[in-house]
């Protein structure tokens, strides 16, 4: 491609011109320069334009096209295909939902019947912007050509199901017996099955929602948890341990929570608890009982003490004193026995 035949300006220069005129000559000529690039530009892309165009149509054409599955998660778009094209705008073509007796028909390039939410494509197949519950069902198609000869019939079905919930485990202890009772709730869904782990193994997988531990799973204190899923999902509750906490509520790492049932324990046939504070109270009576009993021991041997001190002090003033003998009258009185 060459620019346009478009003439560019002929700047002369020459010493007289001024600072001004080179200035205005040069961006002239600049000017007219990005103006020929751009209409070269245009035309060239024009054509790629197209060729994008068509690019985009065909992957967009790829992309909403995909194949409707047996199974399918409610909100799909998907697309029920014809086992050959039938691109032919005078062939008529039936879609017809088994289970509600909805209809598409085409005849001769117009559309004849329709259903909100389902669109027949030019080759013949249906295309469901977003399946709900209600699509589930068989669907029948059938060809004719235009003279009413029949090409084609055939049969297809569809299963939508709704996303499995996240399930709530609840843990029911008797403390007493040391068995435990786990409960996987999840609503009122019918369409789902209930799988229970231990660890990260499974143990059970059946359409049971409760699950019976003896004491001495109770015991191991292991964690369990339990899933929920049907054919195009699956959720998973959060672990938990089984263990007997007597009148305590435990919550789960992510909001779900273990029941625990409180059940009196029994110490010589009265409540535990109970006999723990009579135990208690008798023990700091007879306690304080020994410390008054020891108080006045102390107290009565004191007074003994003092009171011997007291009659000894008395005695010892009640005595008579000794009298002094002469000497000179106890030798007169010595010689006179003899």
């Amino acid at each position: 491609m060459t620019l346009h035949n478009r003439q560019l300006p002929k700047c002369k220069l020459s010493v007289l011109f001024s600072v001004t005129e080179v200035y205005f000559c040069v961006v002239e000529l600049v000017v007219k320069i990005f103006w020929n690039i751009f209409a070269v530009c245009r035309r060239a892309m024009s054509c790629q334009h197209s060729l994008l165009f068509l690019f985009l149509s065909g992957f967009i054409t790829a992309i909403t096209a995909e194949t409707c599955k047996t199974d399918l998660l409610e909100g799909t778009s998907c697309t029920l295909q014809l086992p050959t094209k039938y691109t032919d705008t005078s062939y008529e073509i039936k879609w017809v939902h088994l289970s509600s007796d909805a209809v598409v028909h085409r005849k001769g390039g117009t559309m004849r019947k329709t259903i909100p939410g389902l669109i027949m494509k030019e080759d013949g197949s249906l295309t469901f912007e977003s399946v709900s519950l209600k699509n589930s069902g068989k669907y029948t198609y059938t060809v004719f050509n235009a003279e009413g000869t029949q090409l084609d019939a055939g049969e297809k079905e569809i299963k939508v199901y709704e996303k499995a919930p996240s399930p709530t485990l609840t843990m029911n202890i008797n403390c007493k017996d040391g068995n435990a009772t786990l409960t996987c709730d999840f609503g009122d869904r019918t369409d789902l099955t209930v799988s229970w782990y231990k660890e990260d193994n499974i143990i059970q997988n059946e359409n049971n929602p409760n699950l019976l531990l003896t004491s001495a799973q109770v015991q191991e204190n292991k964690p369990y948890s339990c899933s929920v899923s049907n054919p195009v999902s699956k959720e998973q509750s959060d672990r938990k341990r089984a263990s007997c906490f007597i009148g305590t509520t435990v919550k789960g790492e992510l909001g779900s929570t273990t029941k625990v049932v409180p059940v009196p324990r029994t110490f010589f046939g009265f409540d535990f608890w109970v006999m723990v504070s009579i135990l208690a109270s008798s023990g700091a009576l007879l306690l304080l009982l020994l410390c008054v009993l020891i108080i006045c021991v102390c107290r009565s041997c004191s007074q003994s003490k003092q009171q011997d001190e007291k009659e000894f002090r008395l005695k010892n003033l009640q005595a008579p004193a000794p009298t002094k003998t002469d000497p000179n009258t106890m030798e007169s009185s010595l010689q006179l026995t003899t």
